[in-house]
């Protein structure tokens, strides 16, 4: 959907989107280019983090406000550690779906539109209440027809029906999204280190499968397939002659809450076995199943209480127990909407980041984060690489259970050292790589919540040494090539220094400067210009914001920017 299409019932929503981008911007403008050029970056670097929190906070009320796809924006933006300061991150991490349940009878003729017949005819009942609401759709529960129920074999359902008009407003959104991509390209602090169209398109092409419910449909019978011999998991069961691409039936599933620590203990579920089962299946869904739930949060996750048999049933560690004192269960996922695919080349990548690290190889480490398209081709990666030099002097050595006892405060010292250039870096994480990333997060969160002890690093552990041990025989390889492409490097290199220092000696080195002044003489009147450019538009932009408050200064600045407009005009021109 183009800006032009933007121009129907949604027009206000669309100018809304746009200006609250267009004033930022402006902002962003003033503070982080203009007051620079006139010595005044301490004032920009002072108030930088109140800036950003104000940014985060508005936009929170614009999602709030506008819901549909803003919300998912706002969520987005909070999982982006790569490209966002924390202080934006941090504000809109706690962004939920804060919007009013849509109007039953208009969900009624959603779905019966959908489904081609009324509803009373495709469920002998329908909870006309919702079970959640959320800025896409809503989840009712309902109960199969006789003939339906006798087919599938299903009784007690769950319809997830799209909210009325969602299609348009997300059309609506993304055109608004990618306008204001397109002028953050031509802004060369962000360009420089962000591709902000790329993002959106990133950001599009999740958006537009989670409102795809047989696109979830499909990713739930995957799910399923993958662990169908695996008693510690289960999902929900798809009623596809009840599922279209806006209304998704399926088993209702619902049981404790994963992180309702009280209902385990009263199920006789200890949470700290239900940590490590939780564990183990999203590190088997990465690095097994490549296929990973990437939205693992309380709300999505089930611990099914699963009654104990003379033979045992299956318990939290995923081996086969159960007794009377603690009871067996399953986890029980929903919601298929958002999964991320571990790719060979994404696995490929991983690989390659193992063996740079085995090896304590700075330089390594930068060029695979390239090669995965982490880090931008304009990337200067020299600071990067002695920071990564100095994190391997410091921790390298350390297996994940040293790595554990490690003071965290030290870990915080070294990510303030680091971490504003980290952020300069034009990094930015491929859309499977942030899931990935997302997910193990949410997973760490999680199990920590219901383990206090729980290490995140114990439970990868073997699942990293698996990945390097299954491809023991080319990593060896690898290595040795780079020791000896190193090897060959170290051999010839006092050869090429005494080639060099031979020949200044010999007087047989000289360098012509002529060009390069005459390129000085005419940079010097550019930037002669440049500055009085920058000058004019920093007092007619100040004047501009200072008329209303400040009458006199504003007025007076107009006028006086009338001064280096001429200079920019004429100042630096020099005959040829």
């Amino acid at each position: 959907m183009t800006a032009a299409a933007a121009q129907g019932p949604h027009r206000a929503r669309y100018r809304r989107i746009l200006s609250f981008a267009s004033r930022e911007f402006v902002a962003i403008w003033w503070f982080e280019l203009v007051l620079p050029r006139f010595g005044l970056r301490g004032v920009a670097e002072r108030t930088r983090a109140r800036r950003m929190q104000r940014f985060a906070r508005r936009f929170h009320a614009l999602a709030v406000e506008l819901g549909g796809l803003m919300i998912k924006v706002g969520q987005f933006m909070s999982s982006r550690l790569d490209v966002l300061p924390p202080e934006i991150t941090a504000e809109l991490e706690g962004l939920q779906d804060e919007v009013p349940a849509v109007p039953t009878p208009q969900i009624r003729a959603l779905a019966e539109a959908e489904l081609g017949m009324p509803l009373e005819r495709v469920y002998t009942w329908f909870d006309d209440t919702p079970v959640a609401a959320a800025s896409l759709g809503q989840v009712h529960r309902a109960r199969l027809s006789s003939l339906d129920a006798e087919d599938t074999g299903l009784d007690e359902v769950v319809v997830k029906v799209q909210r009325p008009g969602i299609d348009e407003i997300v059309a609506v959104d993304l055109a608004a999204l990618r306008r204001v991509a397109r002028w953050l390209t031509r802004v060369r602090i962000v360009a420089d280190r962000v591709d902000a169209p790329a993002l959106v398109e990133e950001f599009a092409v999740t958006s537009l499968e989670e409102i795809d419910y047989l696109h979830e449909a499909r990713s739930a019978e995957r799910f399923r397939e993958n662990f169908a011999d695996d008693p510690r998991v289960a999902a929900p069961e798809i009623v596809w002659e009840r599922t279209t691409r806006r209304v998704l039936t399926l088993s209702d599933v619902t049981a404790i809450k994963i992180n309702d620590t009280a209902a385990l203990r009263a199920a006789g579920i200890d949470p700290s076995a239900v940590a490590d089962a939780f564990a183990e299946v999203m590190f088997d869904q990465v690095f097994t199943h490549r296929f990973v739930h990437a939205d693992p949060h309380p709300g999505n996750i089930f611990v099914t209480p699963v009654p104990s048999t003379g033979s045992g049933t299956q318990g939290g560690s995923g081996t086969q127990g159960g007794s009377g004192a603690q009871g067996g269960f399953r986890l029980t996922f929903i919601d298929f909407g958002m999964m991320a695919e571990v790719s060979d080349n994404l696995r490929q990548g991983l690989r390659t980041l193992l063996i740079a690290v085995t090896a304590r190889d700075s330089r390594g480490l930068v060029r695979a984060a390239k090669e995965i398209g982490v880090l931008l081709p304009t990337a200067d990666t020299g600071e990067l690489e002695r920071a990564l030099t100095a994190l391997f002097a410091r921790f390298g050595g350390m297996g994940f259970a040293e790595l554990s006892r490690v003071d965290p405060r030290e870990f915080t010292d070294f990510a303030e050292e680091f971490g504003d250039m980290v952020r300069r870096l034009p990094l930015q994480l491929p859309e499977d790589m942030l899931l990935l990333i997302r997910a193990v997060s949410l997973t760490s969160g999680m199990c920590s919540a219901l383990n206090p002890a729980f290490n995140v690093w114990d439970a990868a552990e073997p699942y990293a040494a698996r990945l390097l041990r299954d491809e023991s025989g080319t990593l060896m390889q690898d290595m040795a090539e780079q020791a000896m492409a190193n090897a060959a490097t170290t051999w010839r290199l006092p050869k090429r220094i005494d080639d060099i220092i031979t020949r200044v000696d010999d007087g047989n080195v000289s360098f012509d400067t002529s060009r390069l002044e005459r390129r000085l003489d005419r940079l010097e009147g550019i930037a002669r210009r440049i500055a009085s450019g920058v000058l004019f538009a920093a007092m007619l932009v100040g004047g501009a914001l200072l008329v209303g408050p400040l009458p006199p200064l504003g007025i007076t600045l107009l006028w006086v920017s009338v001064l280096p407009l001429l200079g920019a005009l004429f100042l630096g021109r020099r005959p040829r």
